[in-house]
């Protein structure tokens, strides 16, 4: 079983992001953009797990920036830490959950997401730059509905 994760919430012009997201081929010309927040997940030994992120788009939210370390792969810590993305945006009444990939479609549709045709996405969805221009056109669309709370 997986220790719990140490979670912190980062700046989004923190280097240890961008150079991960990069590594992994993920877009990070908008970090600074206003409306983002970032979240590193660590072990208790300090060790470095990975990082997650949303935009604020209108009522909803992109979730984004999802990556875990080469070394942490393959152990469930990218559901670990969606699902506790999606519990805070719950808390936070946030009610549509969307996002844009190209590799974890698989673990979106586990954790409740269901793909939807890209212009089906809410205006401010289709607005942001990660569905206008730095995520591919090939790359699905997937959405969540959230009850308050979840």
């Amino acid at each position: 079983m997986l220790e719990p994760p140490l979670i912190d919430e980062i700046d989004s012009r923190e280097p240890e992001l961008a150079a991960t997201l990069r590594m992994t081929g993920l877009p990070t010309d908008d970090l600074a953009e206003p409306g983002r927040r970032f979240f590193r997940f660590r072990a208790a030994t300090g060790r470095l797990i990975g990082f997650i992120g949303w935009e604020l788009a209108g009522e909803a939210v992109l979730l984004r920036s999802l990556v875990v370390v080469p070394a942490e792969r393959g152990q469930g810590w990218s559901g670990i830490m969606t699902g506790w993305a999606l519990e805070q945006l719950g808390t936070a009444g946030v009610t549509d959950v969307y996002l844009l990939t190209t590799t974890v479609e698989g673990l979106a549709r586990k954790l409740g997401f269901s793909r939807i045709e890209r212009a089906q996405a809410p205006p401010a969805i289709q607005a942001s730059r990660q569905y206008d221009s730095l995520c591919p056109a090939a790359a699905a669309l997937l959405h969540r509905r959230l009850s308050p709370s979840s």
